[in-house]
């Protein structure tokens, strides 16, 4: 938790954290930033990217905004892309994964609508930690839909996972070095070597430049330290094995009006549990 103002202004925030993220490439004005690294994840040539999705995070008052905290991008006019990093190991992190693809996905279609106008979905999960479930899996992989026997038969082009493990980042992982060098950024933003890639990369210059800026913005240094009270209370009971503290910031937090897919994700709590609060 940020305390004091004047050390903060010389401090670099993390491109990691999951607000600094979110900020980073799903607030408008990112749209050249979110275009690079979108096309050099997914290989391939990008026209357009619309960020008007996202909510402003440094215009709210962020209490109903705390949660999991992705970006969702429209890739010319015709895919919706889910982008979400994750710091703190999570369980169930490829339930969840998929649960927001779902999420998304039924986001691309209003109600009435045919189901012919369903957009293509992707989702990007980034994971500055090694699951269970993530064990086997190298540093970044592409998922489809396949059948079990003819693996070479794709069920559907809607559904498409990418997943990036940054502690098995290294250049023999990675055959994609245009994607090592984004990794290198969110990594550490502040290396020789991140400060030698910039001269050549002018989008991940124009991210670091951004990063700077948010970096001395107080509003920032605000919700930051919101969510890092939150979640420190939270850890605090974890760690003795009690959930009443959690249950009390949930009752606040329904009291105040914050929706309750924010308020399993900062608790913990099962949807069961708020409703009886």
């Amino acid at each position: 938790m940020v305390k004091n103002n004047e050390t903060h202004k010389n401090i670099m925030l993390s491109p990691k954290n999951d607000i600094v993220f979110q900020v980073l490439f799903g607030e408008e004005g990112s749209e050249e930033i979110t275009k690079s690294f979108l096309e050099t994840i997914l290989m391939k040539k990008i026209t357009d990217v619309d960020l008007s999705k996202n909510p402003i995070l440094r215009r709210t008052k962020m209490l109903d905004k705390l949660g999991i905290l992705d970006v969702i991008v429209e890739i010319d006019n015709k895919e919706y892309c889910d982008i979400e990093i994750q710091v703190a190991k999570q369980e169930y992190i490829l339930e969840r994964l998929l649960y927001y693809w779902a999420k998304t996905f039924a986001k691309t279609i209003h109600k009435g609508k045919d189901y012919s106008n369903l957009k293509k979905t992707i989702s990007i999960l980034i994971t500055d930690f090694e699951a269970d479930s993530l064990k086997e899996l190298n540093c970044f992989t592409k998922w489809k839909i396949i059948e079990e026997e003819n693996r070479q038969k794709i069920l559907t082009e809607y559904l498409e996972i990418y997943i990036i493990i940054l502690p098995k980042m290294n250049e023999k992982s990675l055959k994609n070095n245009k994607l090592l060098e984004w990794l290198k950024f969110l990594e550490n933003p502040e290396s020789e070597e991140v400060k030698n890639i910039m001269k050549e990369n002018v989008a991940i210059k124009k991210a670091h430049d951004k990063l700077e800026e948010i970096s001395h913005d107080e509003a920032m240094e605000h919700l930051i330290d919101m969510e890092e009270s939150y979640r420190y209370l939270l850890n605090t009971e974890r760690s003795i094995g009690e959930n009443k503290k959690a249950k009390e910031i949930a009752k606040k937090m329904k009291e105040k009006g914050i929706d309750i897919s924010s308020i399993i994700e900062i608790t913990g709590l099962s949807e069961e549990e708020i409703n009886r609060l």
